[in-house]
């Protein structure tokens, strides 16, 4: 998944968040930054939230269960390696819901889990705090073997 890959898929899925929480157009619209005429294109596919608003939407609803179903759990692991995209900032523990993960290798300091529903790894150490994220595993492997 790139940055237009997720955009696309907070554009499809606003209108369903917004019925899922109750909003109305304004309201949603409010709680986004937007004009509710904005909304009202991107909910008919004719504008686009953009990284900014799709960011806000996952921020803002972060309980939802519709962008948690689509992102495989919360979308805070997948707007972060997208806007860190090859470098490492420093992650907090993880919250351990481990029913969207896949465990794909594992030694002494470090577990590389996959979503199973975005596809993006993370890196975590034992404790499970996350090292970096990303759309490429090739990017966490030498992390996971220098040590």
């Amino acid at each position: 998944m790139d940055r237009a890959g997720f955009i696309a898929i907070c554009d499809s899925k606003v209108k369903l968040v917004r019925v899922e929480h109750g909003f109305s157009q304004e309201r949603m619209a409010s709680a986004l930054g937007l004009s509710k005429k904005t909304l009202v294109d991107i909910e008919k596919g004719r504008r686009s939230l953009g990284w900014m608003g799709s960011v806000a939407l996952c921020t803002i609803f972060a309980e939802s269960e519709v962008l948690s179903g689509v992102f495989g759990g919360g979308a805070t692991d997948i707007v972060l390696a997208l806007a860190f995209e090859g470098s490492q900032p420093s992650y907090r523990k993880t919250t351990g819901v481990r029913i969207w993960w896949q465990v794909l290798k594992e030694n002494e300091q470090y577990v590389i889990q996959q979503n199973i529903l975005s596809q993006h790894y993370r890196l975590l150490d034992r404790e499970g705090r996350r090292i970096v994220s990303s759309f490429d595993i090739d990017d966490l492997l030498p992390l996971f073997q220098e040590r």
